[in-house]
């Protein structure tokens, strides 16, 4: 008998379907076809062991399997429970009315139990689109694949419950999740607080002014004084995912795999923190069976690079374009994939290799141009990316001390979205431009026009300060920002004044 089993695979975030034929016929032997790779023919051991546990067998006459589309090469070890179903219903064991109606993806153990799979959300995605009936799973992932409503979720832990199932002799209630109501329950729930940082009331000021106009920042400063505590803390601050944005983002991390068992839609924008010790591959993404790298993680939220200069020059060369584009593609001989990136990138570093260049108490111990060596380990190109430069300055022992409460991230978070409106207003007309740090240069000449004495102030700062010639177009950015924050519609000298403090390492000499 021939039986048509489905299942699904994953090329970039998106899912395809995968049609599976059994033929049980007259002979002996045990074909499998259509490009499988080795996990997928090691399925057959684990797919006889799991049977012989519940007393089915797997046919004796010849068996024939075909994966199609034949030309697309099927990955991993998901296809066991598939292949398995089929196999059963071929050979009459179990009824084959209701194995074509559903999707069946999972991973068998030889005692027959199941184990969790990756990139179930685009998949159950694909199956609601092809129209299937609903889709069979390893109870682990039932929650992920509840996210997409108008499909029944069928959690089984084991074959025999599968098995049962689709013979019509045991009955699974799908698993149903109000996805909104998740969503609006826990949009805003981030563990970390603005409130809980004592002092640094200039650095809190330019990460709202980052978050409400999604420029990236580099921190400067000595160990210790607080660079990382406060990107962490910057996620809290930034407009909630809208619901688009967070299945978008559960998307790429249900293909990474990094959901966790029993998870369901990221609710909270993401926080990424590699170590410097990271690979190209491992940071923009890639590998054999392409993979989303951190910056495609981090996707709608923030990604921190701690200790800048420590990062190997080629990890950092490879951000250049994401950056600009905000997606990344991996090109292969057969395919070429597109991860989105749309990150806000925050770093940090110490001014020096001793961390004390600058301090206000400490001595630096590094000699002659060595503090110019280590930043010139941060290429310029790069910084060019980087629209807000700010120095970070240890807090005191009575700022440590102060019993008066910071200001919360809630209500940081409430002049951030509304900066944001007046963005999403001013660029309506144009789809691909959401914030002030997007705009193209030809773009900011017209958005970010100043008066004479702005012109005058500016020309002065550039002048006195030996600001670069790239400092320009993010100065007016920025003072976009911050005119943005303030509710104005014009950019008035003080928010530019603001502006052009945060273009430190922009200055001539600043290390020298």
């Amino acid at each position: 008998m021939l039986i048509k089993t489905y299942g699904g695979a994953v090329q970039g975030v998106n899912a395809y379907t995968i049609t599976i034929e059994v033929n049980v016929s007259a002979g002996a032997g045990y074909v499998l076809v259509g490009l499988p790779d080795n996990a997928v023919k090691e399925g057959e051991l684990r797919i006889e062991s799991a049977l012989k546990q519940y007393g089915y067998k797997r046919p004796r006459q010849k068996v024939v399997i075909n994966m199609a589309p034949a030309d697309i090469r099927k990955e991993g070890s998901s296809y066991d429970l598939p292949i398995a179903m089929g196999l059963l219903a071929a050979s009459a064991q179990i009824k084959p009315d209701k194995v074509s109606q559903y999707m069946i993806m999972g991973e068998l153990s030889l005692d027959g139990s199941l184990r969790p799979i990756k990139g179930v959300l685009p998949i159950a995605i694909q199956a609601r689109k092809e129209g299937f009936k609903g889709i069979i799973l390893p109870a682990q992932n039932a929650q992920e694949a509840a996210i997409v409503n108008n499909l029944d979720v069928i959690g089984v832990t084991n074959i025999l419950e599968a098995i049962e199932f689709l013979d019509d002799r045991r009955d699974i209630t799908p698993l149903i999740i109000d996805t909104r109501e998740v969503f609006q329950n826990s949009v805003d729930l981030y563990a970390a607080d603005f409130a809980d940082v004592q002092g640094q009331e200039n650095i809190k000021r330019a990460l709202e002014i980052a978050a409400a106009g999604g420029h990236n920042v580099i921190m400067i400063g000595p160990p210790g004084a607080g660079k990382t505590m406060l990107a962490k803390r910057l996620p809290s601050v930034l407009p909630p995912l809208s619901m688009h944005e967070a299945l978008e983002t559960t998307k790429i991390h249900s293909v990474a795999g990094k959901l966790g068992e029993a998870a369901s839609l990221l609710t909270t924008r993401p926080y990424r923190a590699p170590h410097h010790t990271i690979s190209d591959v491992a940071l923009v993404g890639g590998g054999g069976i392409p993979q989303p790298g951190e910056i495609s993680l981090a996707h709608n939220g923030v990604l921190f690079l701690d200790e800048l200069p420590e990062f190997k020059r080629t990890v950092l060369e490879v951000m250049r374009q994401p950056l600009e584009e905000r997606r990344v593609t991996i090109s292969r001989a057969r395919t070429t994939l597109d991860f989105p990136a749309n990150f806000m990138l925050i770093a940090s570093m110490n001014p020096c290799p001793c961390g004390y260049y600058n301090h206000p108490e400490k001595e630096c111990v590094c000699g002659p141009g060595v503090v110019q060596r280590y930043l010139n380990k941060v290429s310029g190109p790069l910084l060019d990316r980087i629209d807000l430069h700010v120095e970070v300055t240890p807090v005191t022992f009575d700022e440590m001390t102060a019993t008066r409460k910071a200001e919360e991230s809630a209500v940081v978070r409430e002049r951030v979205v509304q900066a944001r409106e007046r963005q999403t207003s001013r660029f309506k007309e144009m789809p691909q431009i959401h914030s002030n740090a997007m705009m193209p240069s030809q773009m900011v000449k017209e958005v970010c026009q100043i008066n004479d004495a702005g012109r005058t102030l500016l020309k002065t700062a550039m002048e006195r300060l030996g600001l670069s010639a790239r400092a320009y177009d993010r100065i007016l950015k920025v003072s976009r920002t911050i005119a943005d924050l303030a509710d104005s519609q014009e950019i008035k000298i003080e928010h530019l004044a603001e502006a052009i403090q945060y273009r430190s390492l922009d200055r001539e000499g600043w290390a020298g």
